[in-house]
C-alpha cells in the first residue's frame, strides 16, 4: 500500500507546475553547472542532495532537456549569423554602388546582411559601412571553443559521477 501512495504523490509532483526555485535550478543546470552547484545558486539548502534528488523527477529532467536544446538552437543561430558577417559576399553591395536605376524590388533580393550602414552623401555618392569580419570571426571561435569546452566539461563530470559512484558514495 505504501508503495503504491509513493507512486502517486511521486506521479503529483511531476505533474504540477514548476516552482520559481525549481525553474531557476533547470536553467542553472541546462547552463552547464553541476547539480550542487545549480541548487545552491537557486537557493536550496543541502544543495548536493536537493540537486541529486531534483534530478529524479521527470518534470525537472523534461525541462532542462528542453532548456538544452534551446540553448543549442540558440547557440547555431549564433553561428550562422557570425559565419556569414565573417564569410558573406559583398558583390551585391557593390551592385548598389554602381547601378543608376534599381527599383525596390531589385534592393529587395540583394543580400546586404554583412553591411553595418549605407549613407548617401551630399554630392549623391554613397557609402557603404560593413560589420568587422575579424571581430566576427573572433566571436564565432569564442562561441566554438565555449561549446567544446562545455562538452568536455560533461564528459569530465560524467567520469567523476561514476568513479563517486565506485567508490561507495552513493547518489540519492
Amino acid at each position: 500500500m505504501r508503495g503504491i501512495t509513493e507512486t502517486l504523490t511521486e506521479r503529483r509532483i511531476n505533474i504540477k507546475e514548476l516552482t520559481s526555485k525549481e525553474k531557476l535550478f533547470c536553467m542553472l543546470y541546462a547552463a552547464g553547472r553541476e547539480p550542487a552547484e545549480a541548487a545552491e545558486k537557486a537557493g536550496y539548502i543541502f544543495a548536493e542532495k536537493n540537486g541529486l534528488k531534483l534530478l529524479k523527477r521527470e518534470s525537472i529532467r523534461e525541462e532542462i532537456s528542453r532548456l538544452q536544446k534551446q540553448r543549442k538552437n540558440e547557440s547555431h543561430t549564433l553561428c550562422q549569423g557570425y559565419y556569414r558577417l565573417a564569410f558573406g559576399c559583398i558583390s551585391d553591395a557593390v551592385r548598389l554602388l554602381f547601378t543608376e536605376e534599381l527599383t525596390e524590388k531589385d534592393i529587395g533580393q540583394m543580400n546586404l546582411f554583412n553591411v553595418s550602414e549605407i549613407k548617401r552623401k551630399k554630392g549623391g555618392d554613397i557609402e557603404i559601412k560593413f560589420f568587422d569580419r575579424l571581430k566576427a570571426l573572433d566571436r564565432l571561435s569564442e562561441i566554438i571553443l565555449s561549446d567544446e569546452e562545455k562538452s568536455e566539461n560533461s564528459i569530465f563530470s560524467a567520469i567523476e559521477k561514476g568513479a563517486r559512484a565506485l567508490e561507495g558514495e552513493a547518489l540519492e
